[in-house]
């Protein structure tokens, strides 16, 4: 596969991340959705989902630091809303990402360890993992992210950002949050090959079929990422709609 190229609007201030790109996008996944790649389709213990629909706004509680039980995953019936404000999902003056990532479609966002990692636009907390099970002799795909969060827009899309070093205090499965608010910060933890930075995926919520090879991202998040730092409000929604219709919510191989 060629080098991928910077993005326009990135700024070039980790110049030695440039060169460790293709091996970081490989260390997150190799594989397409739908394509085996040997590792377990079932989805790690530790994500706790969310149980509420998206208009219910549960007051946040302490963190437990222990692994939360896992529950099914019940997305919101909620019609989904277009014209919400989308933020760009990391909140430092220095990020750098390219438009391509291994084999699949996502983005690693590639910025210093501690750096705030927001939520894209209003929505509803939908999982969390907040222990890191990721071992280079265990299940590849499955346990890569680390410590990340899962949140359901009010635009009907996932978001999804791993490899943190800590999710934030009260951010838990079914949780209500705003646009720009903290969910966790930039970290290393997963198979992040010890560079900081999120892995950024944009996908459906599909209900009870999904996994990890679907959360990590189905669509290409360069274009959105690009009109967000610029200021602007490009929504993925109408790409995931035609993504979903297309391929329905698979099961995992």
């Amino acid at each position: 596969m060629s080098s991928p190229t910077i993005s326009r609007r990135a700024r070039p201030a980790y110049p030695i991340l440039l060169l460790l790109a293709p091996v970081l996008a490989a260390g997150c996944a190799t594989t397409r959705p739908g394509v085996p790649d040997g590792a377990a389709p079932t989805p790690p213990s530790v994500w706790a989902t969310a149980e509420q629909p998206a208009s219910q706004s549960p007051t946040p509680t302490a963190t437990d630091p222990s692994p939360p039980a896992p529950s099914s995953a019940r997305p919101s019936a909620t019609a989904p809303r277009t014209g919400l404000k989308h933020v760009f999902p990391v909140r430092a003056d220095d990020v750098d990402y390219h438009p391509t990532h291994g084999a699949y479609p996502a983005t690693d966002l590639f910025a210093d360890c501690g750096e705030p990692f927001v939520a894209v636009t209003d929505g509803t907390v939908l999982e969390v993992s907040r222990v890191d099970r990721y071992t280079k002799r265990g299940r590849q795909g499955p346990d890569n992210g680390g410590l990340s969060v899962a949140l359901l827009g009010d635009d009907g899309v996932r978001y999804y950002g791993s490899h943190l070093s800590v999710v934030t205090s009260g951010v838990d499965a079914g949780v209500r949050v705003r646009a720009g608010q903290q969910l966790g910060k930039v970290g290393r933890t997963g198979n992040a090959n010890n560079v900081c930075h999120v892995h950024f995926g944009i996908s459906p919520a599909c209900a009870g079929t999904d996994g990890w090879w679907i959360r990590r991202g189905v669509i290409w998040p360069a274009r959105y990422l690009d009109s967000w730092r610029g200021g602007g409000n490009r929504e993925p929604a109408a790409e995931v709609t035609a993504w979903q219709r297309r391929h329905g919510c698979p099961k995992a191989p």
